[in-house]
């Protein structure tokens, strides 16, 4: 484990749309872009389930606010893959953030063709730099600038899908809950890795895994 990079400002209580905007420092266009996310999620989950209804309930609070903190800690990366993009947390929400910036391009990557069809509908509605790709993360071949995933799987099975994106240099950030802890040594007995870990800003009892360089098997 590596050092842990620097405590970030105090967490900023977000409940609602008003301070997730002062939290970011999102601009008009990028919270229009969000609320138009947040109504095609609504929309679309009545007929296939994408998240539980406290998700809708939680979209500023824990969502949206999980999601947009990564951008603090890689504020220079131009080019992300999201793994299990699933409803589009993080990545989304991320290509939103990343929307006008010369280069920017988030990969939304989802082995569910449903969810792949709903990713694709809001990039479409909201003209974002994302592509869609229907396909297992470990079978693709993308360069990025950072890798990362939430609530796709547990970290010993996560660094296996990130290995091929990690050896490539990416950056690994990976959002993980109360269990993190022992999701870490879950998987330093299967893998050689550099790690760091970050506090969530988004809960209190999360964190973020920062994997740096190649994984290794055991």
């Amino acid at each position: 484990m590596s050092d842990a990079p620097a405590l970030l400002d105090p967490a900023p209580q977000v409940t609602d749309a008003t301070s997730f905007a002062a939290a970011t420092d999102a601009s008009a266009a990028q919270m229009a872009d969000l609320q138009a996310f947040a109504a095609l999620l609504a929309e679309w989950n009545e007929k296939m389930n994408l998240v539980g209804p406290s998700a809708l309930a939680e979209f500023w609070s824990r969502h949206a606010w999980d999601s947009a903190q990564l951008l603090r800690l890689a504020p220079q990366a131009e080019v992300w893959a999201d793994l299990g993009a699933g409803a589009g947390f993080p990545g989304i929400v991320i290509a939103i953030f990343l929307k006008g910036r010369e280069g920017a391009q988030v990969h939304l990557i989802e082995s569910m063709t449903k969810r792949c069809r709903f990713l694709e509908a809001v990039v479409e509605a909201l003209d974002l730099p994302a592509a869609v790709h229907n396909e297992r993360a470990e079978d693709l071949k993308l360069v990025v600038d950072i890798v990362t995933a939430r609530a796709c799987a547990r970290l010993v099975r996560l660094l296996g899908y990130a290995r091929p994106y990690l050896k490539g240099g990416a950056t690994g950030l990976f959002l993980k809950g109360r269990d993190g802890t022992a999701e870490i040594e879950e998987a330093k007995a299967a893998w050689i890795f550099d790690y760091s870990l970050a506090p969530s800003l988004s809960d209190s009892s999360g964190q973020i895994v920062i994997v740096k360089g190649t994984v290794r098997e055991r």
